[in-house]
């Protein structure tokens, strides 16, 4: 028995040993890679060739015969430093002249086991991929990244500190051939996607990576340490560049739409011809502006039932409002969808007078942006748009008199950033963003200045924010408010963490050209981490977070609830992702926008929610996503409980087709909420509500020039008040005493509510940046009180409502200033 003993001690005292030996190991290991990374760039002497390649994926060109050869990759991810057997190696060569960068790729590998599921751009799906980053200003900080994937599709970003924008598309050449020992890649990168200086000798930052599908495994030619910074951080040298000056960039994209529309037995038609434009005002500037605005084929937005106190917003469809914004999103000031959206103010009837035309969207006649970077990081962002008038229609019942109320004049919004970079990880910033209107109608003015500071050994970072807003109201008086965020956090090691204060006072308004949902809070938050950058013995990866937060008002200056949680995400050796979380609002939670009447709040108690997800390699042929949550309240006198799962199964057909189906469902049972007024108090019921989602995604990629795609989705939510209805006390209690009755109320509270959409896009690219996109369109939409119905009557009516069908073709055409100068000087 002590044999066994001392054994087993002995055993246990060896693993922990060679525990101790692995994190000595892996620490020295990391220490190793940051001593390479900080001191040891590698670097590529680029040579200018008289003959450019051809860019077809067949590397017999004579510049590549005698080019330098960038190779030794090393895994950064899911393991590090590892390097890859000679036969899955990567060798690189790069050329250039006075029009483009060019790279060759030649990614050695078997053949049978590179993966290349085709999809639609910017969009990595199941391929390999080759990724080529340039950093012109050699900053450490903005980089603009090539990638191409085993399918030949395309994806690019421009990328800051870290942060990727996929919406920024330029227009370049590359070819993919498969080979017997792997597949090769081909790049003409054109100067007109770069931003860069004019000096005579030019050194960029410059990085190459890979990535194995099928394993997830990533590779960089010069090492990259997860555990601290940014991948920016660690860039090698592209040395060489001589006598290169940036070209003329002006791109034109001239586009017509046609439009088909046909509603409940009327059709109308329109034919749109537009132009957007990007001109390089200086070497680091661009000019890009929308001339005549055409977002008819923006995708619809998931429209849900909101039973909650604050508004339902939608993501940024429209390509011109998503791409190259990121400097105008700094202090999350700007929210794009306000230009263009809903009328600020909605007509007033008078005696007798209904309202007949109600429109619900503003037109866009134009906008600008212009933004860029200095090669000694000062970033300037400046945009402006115009809407136009709008009126709502009203008729007179009795005399039938019409007349028309402006509902939105003619706008105009505004955003000017100025952002200071400096020691490769920090900024300083100042935001201003401006709506003025035409007229008596409300103007708004919000700035804000921002701090976002990193020590030089990237271990620390402090963020700070003071924002005031000033509205000029339209009774001529005008309200300033105020906002300030301050945090901490350590950001290497394996263990982390974090402390946030965040204040809004009750005038702070930022919602003219920006999204915030609520105001007046004083919020604290601290958050703790753990994650592994090594994987263990089954898992890749995993992370542990933790998190405890206590909710104030700003005014009056008191508590309304806190909470705390835990959550934890893994991703195995056979590439499942799983997790779960956690989070309680412990004790007495204090609502004062629940009851939407000022200074009364709405009191519920320690509620607890849950939830766990699986999802399966996405590698396989068949995966899934599923997650199950949960919510309970621990109150006496009430018995609430909320059950809802998604199931998202997944079949890779082919390389080229791609279909998945998503059924959510969510049942509450006895919440509680504010249901209406009577006689302006809020009324207050118990409810259960049930939601159902059904959704379909498909794609088609003939090549990576040309797909088909489908999106479905029927969305249902019904809503059931039991009686009798509840008033709110002022001790924020809810009473049943008065016996109010939903036959009492002035509205009926119980909703059933439905929506359905489906798109189908077919997209070629019939030449480089130049596009034919055809789409058709359905929706169908119902909302009624009639909570008894269900799922399968309810879908029977809305098939009952009238259908809107839409269909459009839409081309759109690239011309490149420079090759259209050069063709008309060899017509004249």
């Amino acid at each position: 028995m002590y044999q066994s003993i001392i054994s087993l001690l002995k055993n246990k005292a060896d693993n922990y040993t060679n525990s101790i030996k692995h994190t000595i190991t892996l620490g020295l290991l990391l220490c190793f890679l940051s001593t390479i990374a900080a001191q040891n760039k590698k670097s590529y002497e680029i040579v200018r060739t008289a003959k450019p390649p051809i860019i077809d994926g067949v590397l017999n060109d004579e510049v590549w015969k005698n080019t330098q050869i960038a190779t030794g990759f090393i895994q950064y991810r899911p393991d590090i430093g590892n390097t890859v057997p000679y036969n899955e190696r990567t060798e690189v060569k790069m050329s250039y002249d006075n029009k483009a960068i060019y790279v060759a790729a030649y990614l050695y590998d078997d053949p049978k086991l590179i993966m290349r599921q085709f999809n639609t751009r910017d969009n990595f799906g199941q391929a390999d991929f080759f990724e080529v980053v340039l950093n012109p200003n050699n900053d450490g900080i903005n980089d603009t990244k090539f990638i191409v994937f085993s399918s030949g599709n395309q994806a690019d970003a421009l990328a800051s500190s870290g942060n990727n924008d996929f919406s920024w598309n330029a227009v370049w050449d590359s070819a993919v051939k498969i080979k017997d020992d792997g597949w090769v890649v081909e790049m003409r990168i054109p100067y007109r996607t770069l931003r860069f200086s004019n000096r005579k000798v030019q050194t960029w930052g410059l990085q190459f990576q890979r990535q194995y599908r099928r394993y997830r495994s990533q590779y960089s030619w010069n090492p990259i340490d997860v555990t601290v910074g940014n991948s920016s951080l660690y860039h090698g040298e592209l040395k060489g560049l001589k006598g290169i000056n940036p070209p003329t960039r002006l791109i034109f994209y001239p586009f017509t739409t046609g439009l088909l529309n046909s509603f409940d037995g009327e059709t109308d038609t329109n034919l749109t011809l537009g132009l957007d434009v990007k001109y390089g005002i200086t070497e680091n500037f661009t000019l890009d502006a929308t001339l005549i605005p055409d977002f008819s084929q923006a995708g619809f937005d998931n429209l849900e039932l909101n039973l909650g106190p604050f508004e339902l917003t939608f993501s940024e469809q429209r390509q011109f409002f998503t791409e190259g914004v990121d400097l105008f999103n700094k202090g999350n000031l700007f929210f794009s969808r306000r230009i263009g959206n809903a009328p600020a103010e909605t007509a007033n009837t008078n005696e007798n007078e209904i309202i007949t035309n109600d429109p619900n969207v503003v037109k866009v006649l134009n906008a600008v942006k212009v933004s860029g970077r200095t090669k000694k990081g000062l970033g300037v962002g400046v945009f402006n748009a115009f809407t136009e008038r709008t009126t709502a229609s009203l008729r007179d019942t009795i005399t039938g008199k019409l007349r028309e109320e402006v509902v939105e004049p003619f706008s105009n919004y505004n955003i000017v950033v100025i952002d200071k970079q400096f020691n490769q990880n920090s900024s300083v910033s100042l935001v201003n963003t401006n709506v003025s209107r035409s007229g008596i109608f409300r103007d708004a003015n919000v700035t804000g200045l921002l701090a976002d500071i990193t020590n030089k050994r990237n271990t620390y970072n402090i963020e700070g924010q003071i924002k005031m807003s000033h509205i000029s109201n339209t009774d001529g008086t005008a309200t300033t408010g105020y906002s300030t965020e301050a945090s901490i956090e350590k950001t290497h090691g394996n263990f982390r963490y974090g402390a946030q204060h965040r204040y809004t006072d009750t005038k702070y308004d930022i919602n003219d050209m920006g999204l915030l949902l609520r105001n007046n809070f004083n919020n604290f938050d601290i958050d703790v981490s753990y994650r592994i950058f090594e994987p263990t013995k089954k898992l890749n990866n995993y992370r542990i977070n933790s998190w405890f937060n206590i909710r104030k008002l700003a005014s009056p200056n008191v508590y309304t609830g806190g909470n705390t949680g835990i959550s934890y995400r893994a991703t195995t050796k056979k590439l499942h992702n799983f997790g779960g979380s956690v989070n309680f609002n412990f004790g007495k939670q204090y609502d004062y926008f629940e009851p939407r009447q000022e200074n009364r709040f709405f009191i519920y108690e320690n509620r607890l929610r849950g939830e766990i997800s699986l999802s399966t390699n996405y590698n396989n042929v068949f995966a899934f996503d599923a997650e199950i949550q949960g919510r309970t309240f621990f109150e006496d006198g009430r018995d609430s409980k909320d059950f809802g799962f998604k199931l998202a199964p997944r079949v890779r057909v082919t390389d080229k087709f791609l279909i998945r189906y998503t059924f959510e469902r969510e049942k509450r049972k006895n919440d509680r909420g504010y249901a209406t007024k009577l006689n302006d108090e809020s009324i207050f019921g118990e409810r259960d509500r049930v939601t159902v989602i059904n959704r379909i995604t498909g794609r088609y990629n003939f090549n990576p020039f040309n797909a088909l795609t489908l999106t479905f989705r029927h969305y249902w939510s019904n809503v059931e008040y039991d009686d009798p209805m509840f008033t709110l006390q002022e001790n924020g209690r809810l009473t049943q005493e008065r016996g109010i009755l939903i036959s009492n109320l002035d509205t009926d509270p119980n909703i059933n509510f439905s929506t359905w959409n489906l798109d189908l896009n077919y997209s070629l690219q019939f030449a480089p940046g130049s596009f034919l996109t055809a789409l058709y369109r359905n929706q169908l939409f119902n909302v009624d009180d009639a909570s008894e119905l269900g799922f399968s009557d309810t879908l029977n009516n809305l098939f009952a409502q009238p259908i809107q069908h839409t269909f459009s073709l839409r081309i759109q055409y690239f011309i490149d200033y420079n090759n259209l100068k050069k063709t008309v000087k060899q017509v004249i």
